[in-house]
């Protein structure tokens, strides 16, 4: 079963089948189909679903009154976007696409009976919890104490494990639809800035960038420029499933 939350959680627990058709079941829902660069939810509405991305790639983001946006958060296929926001009463930040998404609305009622009839699955969901969070501190130490240069190759480290987790890279390439004004938006640049910062990392024979297509040509001195240690995404966990 090649789903992608089953997928995702498989990184932190293993799963038998009887859990994987409980997942399967409850993701059995009303696809939604959103197009680029658009609002999902907005920050004050009510709500009152979880979210689960099936393709394609959004953001959490926060907006200024004189729009300025800054994007906190990537959500890939497999991710939810926060399994428990449903207890909001509205929601503190907007959720976007970036790129045409696909998801599934699960009702909170269903997945609350699911995660106390399943405590394999809810262990593998507090996993998840600690990585968003843990990827959360990485953003937050990206802002703060690292420079252009290590900020947009940390970036870059970590969206090819994540994406490597899912079967979404192909040996050292994986789909960027990003734009510069993006890149700015998650690390706190002007897009002129990773524009420079972009040209830098292709000089010094690091990456490549054609046809939003990222290539790592160096990995390992593309992880030692960006300070960059994969301890928060917690991989070591990829074993679980051979656990039980």
């Amino acid at each position: 079963m090649n789903h992608p939350l089953i997928v995702k959680l498989e990184q932190f627990e293993h799963l038998d089948d009887e859990e994987r058709r409980a997942l399967l079941a409850l993701t059995d829902g009303r696809m939604l189909h959103y197009e680029p660069r658009s609002d999902i939810i907005r920050e004050g509405e009510d709500p009152r679903v979880v979210r689960l991305v099936l393709s394609g790639w959004a953001c959490r983001y926060k907006q200024l009154p004189d729009g300025c946006r800054q994007i906190v958060a990537f959500f890939l296929p497999g991710d939810l976007c926060d399994h428990n926001v449903f207890v909001l009463s509205e929601m503190d930040h907007s959720i976007g696409t970036l790129t045409a998404v696909t998801l599934i609305e699960i009702a909170p009622a269903a997945f609350g009976a699911m995660m106390s009839a399943r405590p394999q699955v809810t262990r593998a969901l507090w996993w998840e919890s600690l990585v968003n969070a843990g990827t959360q501190r990485e953003w937050i130490l990206n802002l703060g104490g690292r420079d252009a240069l290590e900020r947009l190759a940390h970036l870059f480290c970590e969206l090819f494990h994540r994406l490597r987790g899912i079967g979404q890279t192909q040996d050292a390439s994986y789909d960027m639809p990003l734009t510069q004004s993006d890149l700015a938006e998650v690390t706190g640049l002007t897009p002129v800035h990773v524009n420079r910062t972009l040209q830098t990392l292709r000089q010094r024979g690091l990456l490549t960038l054609k046809g939003r297509r990222l290539t790592i040509l160096n990995r390992p001195g593309l992880e030692r420029l960006a300070l960059f240690n994969p301890n928060y995404l917690h991989l070591e966990r990829v074993g679980a499933r051979q656990d039980a």
